[in-house]
């Protein structure tokens, strides 16, 4: 779990929202593309909450963890209008609450919650490692929401990977029809799953 206080955040925003967001629209401009880059508080568009951790010694008193939020609500006009325009969105996972402060939230959550609102077709989640691996470390190339809720269960689903699961398995059961987590070390791992029958990823369908 992440931990944010107020001079780490303006740090995050500064990043993710500056630097790293200008690089990845930067890029994609310079292919072709038509990027604008955002943050949920252009447009208020990611609203959130601050999230609190829990407490395994006192479950009544939750941890505070300084300025992490979860999503409360997402508007996803600001991102139809841009398309509208064929333009391409990249937004950090910064989101803004109630009376205007900022909140750091999980990137994978962000994608997740949005392509549940856009009601997307695909959802792609890059990571560091080659998709989703069984108890042996052999890449499962399909899986369903229900063998996931049974690698949560046994352990065999841990650690960082916890939260891309847990983002695709909601996607997957509110509508986006596949999930794909990659590995984005791969060359060209998003051409490869999508337009052959080969895949280099796991692929989560919705049933």
């Amino acid at each position: 779990m992440r931990v944010t206080d107020a001079e780490t955040m303006d740090l995050v925003e500064m990043v993710l929202g500056g630097q790293v967001n200008k690089e990845i629209v930067n890029l994609i401009n310079q292919h072709g593309g038509k990027a604008v880059g955002l943050t949920g508080k252009d447009g208020n568009f990611i609203r959130a909450r601050k999230l609190m951790m829990e407490n395994k010694d006192d479950p009544a008193n939750p941890i505070d963890i300084g300025q992490v939020g979860e999503i409360a609500s997402i508007d996803p006009s600001l991102i139809a209008l841009l398309d509208s325009g064929d333009f391409i969105p990249v937004i950090a996972p910064i989101g803004v609450g109630s009376e205007g402060q900022t909140y750091n939230i999980n990137a994978d959550v962000v994608a997740g919650k949005i392509a549940e609102v856009l009601k997307a077709e695909k959802l792609v989640l890059l990571t560091n490692t080659p998709g989703v691996l069984d108890h042996a470390g052999n890449l499962l190339t399909g899986i369903t929401p229900k063998q996931i809720d049974e690698m949560v269960a046994d352990g065999t689903l841990s650690g960082g990977m916890l939260p891309k699961i847990s983002s695709a398995l909601d996607a997957a059961r509110s509508g986006v029809k596949s999930v794909h987590i990659l590995d984005g070390r791969v060359a060209h791992a998003l051409l490869l799953e999508i337009l052959t029958d080969k895949g280099v990823g796991t692929l989560i369908k919705s049933k």
